[in-house]
């Protein structure tokens, strides 16, 4: 059986030929192989790393888990399809209503299994009819929307818990992170979150040297007085040590707050093995609902034993397109790197200390960031907010989302916010199509032209008859300019 963990030398092994390109099946020297994986997994630190912190688990098992993730992923499709899976920022929400709840860190990640264990179902489905009955389903008006809500809600988790412990480091790291994404070229545009976790380190530690301990909002939501950046937890940690596990715990009101956030990583999969196929020029149709699928058995497995979901990075595409070196043994490589900070507890601490002001300043811009790639998808799939079969439905469902509104069915069983916001937008559509005049319907083709080259035979054609437009494009094809969600 193929594997894909065989490589024929490309070239010399040294540098690619002007405008030649190192195919997932080449690979360069090992050397140079070792040094493009140290690259991609500094790609995705910044998100990878803030994910877990923001979700309150274990940044060691994540990036552990990481590793072991991406090993999955690269067997499932056979070496083929050249990925990161790196800690999913799209989780970051739930995890923040979870425990506004009263949930643990076994509440959040028994939530998120099952979400895992929902992508991995969806994957089988896209293998065996097709990409049509995800478009069928959750058309870009739909995508966009429960996308946009999802980031959105997020804002109060900025404005109460992190913004609050420091305002002054946040605003600078949010100033400085913003001119780091928007003048920044490349590949440092890409790790622009790290960099403003590392600026944001940097202040903390020159503003308590000079200034000491600040009178503000600590972690807890306490005010007292507290240094900006306490490293005391660094010095106790061990070099090298196992991280810590946890088995996952289930309630159906962290189930439910979870289930949606399937929606953005079929969305991002999708995305993401388009925009690799194009770059490749290896059409990876076939691989679609295998990268799901593996996305969602990888997101199971890392959350079993404590850790956080797993999703594709855009982040990596940056770094295989700034190189041409598409290579699937430099994947390898960064697994094997993950693999070691896993292992290395002081290295999570260090993590762990990241000051509450910079993560402050770094939320601001991520998770307007993730709403805002919502209304991408809109963008790249024409979708007509004037129709309103489009607007209703997306309107609701978005406040209901942002502003967590409360449906309240007992008195232990309620629905709110990105749950409820997702259901209204979902069934809002499809009931409001069933009765909808025709010429609001002919308007909204039913498949989403980003990805409907996955299926076969007439899949150019929409659900109405007519040819979907062409120019829409990759529901994240430009998303990766800059971090992304995860």
């Amino acid at each position: 059986m193929d594997l894909g963990v065989r490589w024929r030398l490309h070239g010399d092994g040294r540098t690619p030929a002007p405008g030649a390109v190192v195919r997932p099946d080449e690979r360069l020297s090992w050397p140079r192989t070792f040094g493009l994986g140290a690259q991609h997994v500094v790609a995705m630190f910044g998100a990878s790393f803030v994910a877990p912190v923001l979700m309150g688990l274990d940044p060691n098992l994540a990036i552990m888990m990481s590793g072991v993730a991406t090993v999955i992923f690269l067997l499932a499709t056979r070496g083929r399809v050249p990925s990161y899976l790196g800690c999913s920022l799209s989780f970051v929400g739930v995890a923040a209503v979870i425990r506004a709840q009263g949930g643990s860190s076994a509440t959040v990640t028994g939530a998120v299994l099952v979400v895992g264990a929902a992508l991995f179902v969806v994957g089988l489905a896209v293998q065996r009819f097709g990409a049509r009955i995800i478009h069928a389903a959750m058309p870009p008006i739909v995508t966009g929307a429960v996308v946009m809500l999802i980031g959105f809600n997020l804002a109060p988790v900025t404005a109460a818990t992190y913004w609050p412990q420091d305002q002054w480091t946040a605003l600078c790291v949010m100033l400085f992170t913003g001119l780091a994404v928007v003048c920044l070229r490349g590949f440092w545009s890409r790790v622009a979150i790290f960099l403003g976790l590392i600026f944001g380190y940097a202040l903390s530690w020159v503003l308590d040297s000079v200034f000491g301990k600040i009178h503000s909002q600590d972690g807890s939501g306490q005010v007292t007085d507290h240094w900006r950046l306490d490293l005391s937890a660094v010095g106790n940690a061990d070099w090298i040590g196992l991280p810590s596990f946890h088995g996952p715990s289930f309630e159906w009101s962290a189930i439910l707050v979870a289930l949606p956030v399937v929606i953005a990583l079929v969305a991002e999969n999708a995305g993401h093995v388009k925009a690799v196929g194009e770059m490749t020029g290896d059409p990876l149709d076939d691989k679609l609902g295998t990268a799901i699928s593996a996305d969602g058995a990888a997101s199971v497995l890392s959350t079993a034993v404590g850790g956080p979901p797993n999703t594709t990075y855009s982040e990596n595409i940056g770094v295989m397109a700034a190189t041409r070196v598409y290579s699937t043994a430099a994947y390898w490589a960064a697994a094997a790197f993950a693999l070691l900070f896993g292992l290395c507890p002081k290295f999570g601490a260090v993590v762990a200390a990241i000051p509450g002001g910079v993560l402050g300043g770094i939320t601001v811009i991520l998770y307007g960031m993730i709403g805002l790639l919502g209304a991408q998808i809109w963008i790249n799939a024409d979708v007509d907010l004037r129709n309103p079969l489009n607007l209703v439905p997306a309107a609701a469902g978005i406040i209901i989302g942002v502003g967590n509104v409360s449906l309240k069915f007992t008195d232990n069983f309620s629905l709110s916010g990105i749950a409820l916001g997702t259901i209204v937008v979902i069934t809002g559509y499809h009931v409001l199509r069933a009765f909808a005049p025709a010429h609001l319907k002919s308007q909204e083709p039913l498949l989403d032209s980003g990805t409907s080259t996955y299926d076969d035979g007439d899949d150019k054609r929409d659900g109405t008859g007519t040819d979907a437009p062409h120019d829409g494009g990759d529901t994240h094809k430009d998303s990766d300019a800059f971090p992304r969600s995860g």
